[in-house]
């Protein structure tokens, strides 16, 4: 007892001593507890000032943080309404413009046609006839005046404009043709997007320094747009030019002795001539681009084929050998093929669960990457059989992609919801980690040098600037496209607006990916 009532003592604190002491009834004087019920109460009363003051000084850094986050949005949204009165301004005396020259053109061929002198003039030059100069001065002369005449009225007649329900304007016709209200609802549809891409690109032009803004043509463009706005418009115009795409030809993927149909990879070859497709049937197909467009579906055959042992999930071709192309498949396994003997040239074994994709280098053609759900990201030379490089992460690895202008930067779209920005020569850790996406990244692909596209679980699309390791707004064209690609199944369809080489172009730039 005595041993224990020891130990108690090393290591009790002050307090548990008291109370054990008193518990035990040690004897005390009310004096003595008067003197020491006095020092708990002002030890209490002097602890929960201190405790108050923490908490008022937690309460006004937090109201000190929130205002000048609050200035900060202010002075942002000041910031863009003065962009946006400046910009209304620009596209306001553009349209004036415009109007003028249309009304000035309408004015000279309106009075050539009805002044007899003008009319006569072209009867006697068509007839080879000469016309003098002083009555051919006399005539012009006549025409520039009622021109003037013209511009004073356009001017009055112009300023301001009558507004339409969907706050455009409209001059010249009551009603809006059907084509023009189609484009103004896909607006009002996308609104947020499109707010968001505008006010991106003015933030971006303000940022930049005045002496590159005048070096940018003194940051005005010929219709007098600033840079931002003369961007935006870009982005505009092309959205609301699009509506639909037409289907052109169709490929049947599937045949008699293999029903399961799913395309996981398209890609095109260097010379954008053939294209293969792989997926759940174990067979690489190649076809002829020209003759799937130009041929009726039933008599589409492929002009190769190469069966796997496992389900593929990714193809990639060289764009330096034309005969060469990597599969990724099922089982871990990353192939590459010789298109023209339809033998497998190179297999790598290392990845130890499914290899979702592939991807070979387009400065360095005998270098590819691919990554896993063993959360490994591995780099691979078509001269050695075993991997050159190996990343490990913490989470599954849905895709990879090499920067094409660099075989030492790598993209990889992970299931931790993040995009991994990769310098192969330092790999401890990545140069830059993009988050936004709430959902596994199913998908990345570069779109330059600079811009990477970003596809999710999420339902989202995001476009990021690896070098300044930002958002960037995404052009919704290519949005467009993307998604619609992306929903490729069971069959496929090649489609276009403007013409079978603007479908090229975005097969290329965006391979279905479907997991």
């Amino acid at each position: 007892m005595r041993t224990s009532a020891r130990q108690i003592a090393k290591t009790a604190t002050p307090l548990e001593i008291l109370r054990q002491a008193l518990q035990q009834g040690c004897e005390a004087s009310v004096k003595d507890l008067e003197s020491l019920m006095s020092l708990l109460s002002r030890k209490k009363s002097k602890m929960e000032q201190e405790e108050a003051e923490t908490n008022l000084q937690i309460l006004l850094d937090f109201m000190h943080c929130l205002r000048k986050k609050k200035l900060d949005e202010l002075n942002e949204i000041q910031s863009d309404l003065q962009h946006i009165k400046k910009d209304i301004h620009a596209v306001e005396r553009r349209r004036v413009e415009l109007y003028r020259i249309k009304d000035r053109s309408s004015a000279k061929l309106r009075m050539l046609g009805d002044d007899p002198f003008s009319r006569s003039a072209l009867i006697d030059k068509q007839s080879g006839a000469t016309v003098s100069r002083t009555s051919l001065t006399s005539a012009l002369n006549r025409i520039d005046l009622q021109t003037r005449k013209a511009d004073a009225r356009t001017s009055a007649s112009h300023l301001p404009p009558r507004k339409d329900s969907h706050g455009g304007s409209d001059t010249h016709n009551p009603t809006q043709s059907g084509l023009v209200l189609a484009r103004k609802k896909r607006v009002h549809a996308q609104f947020n997007d499109l707010q968001d891409c505008y006010l991106q690109k003015q933030r971006y032009w303000a940022r930049q320094a005045p002496e590159q803004q005048e070096r940018d043509s003194h940051g005005l463009n010929r219709e007098g747009y600033s840079a931002g706005l003369e961007d935006f418009q870009s982005v505009l115009s092309t959205f609301t030019r699009y509506s639909r795409m037409r289907v052109v030809a169709e490929l049947r993927h599937g045949d008699l002795f293999h029903s399961a149909n799913i395309v996981s990879s398209i890609e095109f070859d260097r010379d954008d001539e053939l294209f293969a497709t792989a997926g759940v049937s174990r067979r690489i197909k190649i076809f002829e681009f020209s003759s799937v467009v130009n041929e009726p579906t039933d008599g589409q055959c492929p002009v190769a084929e190469m069966s796997t042992r496992s389900k593929l999930s990714c193809l990639s071709w060289n764009k330096y050998t034309k005969n060469h192309i990597a599969s990724s498949d099922y089982e871990g396994l990353v192939t590459v093929w010789d298109v023209t003997t339809r033998q497998s040239i190179m297999e790598y074994e290392e990845h130890e669960k499914r290899a979702w994709s592939v991807d070979f280098s387009r400065t360095e053609p005998t270098m590819l990457v691919s990554g896993s759900d063993d959360c490994k990201v591995k780099v691979w030379c078509t001269k050695q059989e075993t991997s050159v490089l190996n990343i490990d992460m913490k989470a599954n690895i849905c895709s990879v992609k090499y920067n094409p202008g660099s075989s030492m930067h790598v993209a990889v779209g992970s299931a931790d919801h993040h995009i991994h920005y990769y310098d192969l020569r330092k790999v401890s850790q990545p140069l830059h980690i993009f988050s936004g996406h709430r959902k596994a990244v199913s998908y990345v692909k570069f779109l330059s040098n600079n811009e990477l596209a970003s596809a999710s679980t999420d339902s989202t699309l995001r476009l990021w600037d690896v070098n300044e390791n930002v958002p960037v707004s995404i052009d919704c064209v290519r949005l467009f496209f993307l998604v619609l690609l992306c929903t490729w199944y069971h069959d496929f369809a090649f489609t276009d607006d403007q013409g079978v080489s603007e479908l090229k172009e975005w097969l290329l730039s965006f391979s279905a990916f479907v997991g």
